[in-house]
């Protein structure tokens, strides 16, 4: 039997902690640097704005372990991303 496996895994993520739910994953990468620069945006694809109201923080965590054994550790928190409000004129 042959099993498909990535030459390197994905070790990093961001992750929604919510004041009234179980967290949710925003993002998943191969490095720190490459979810820092892409969970803003995916934080708005996959939240919807009720969602958003509700997020309390955005946790930064990397893999621990073998890939069928480990944990996820908490690196550190991310700045909530929010969307800049147009100015209109009048």
């Amino acid at each position: 039997m042959f099993y498909q496996t990535e030459s390197k895994p994905q070790g990093w993520r961001a992750v929604a902690v919510f004041d009234d739910r179980s967290d949710l994953l925003i993002y998943l990468g191969r490095s720190s640097t490459q979810v820092r620069a892409n969970f803003a945006q995916a934080f708005f694809e996959v939240l919807d704005e009720e969602e958003r109201d509700h997020v309390r923080s955005v946790s930064l965590q990397h893999w621990q372990g073998a890939p069928d054994a480990g944990r996820w550790l908490h690196q550190t928190n991310l700045t909530v991303p929010v969307k800049a409000k147009l100015a209109r004129s009048a």
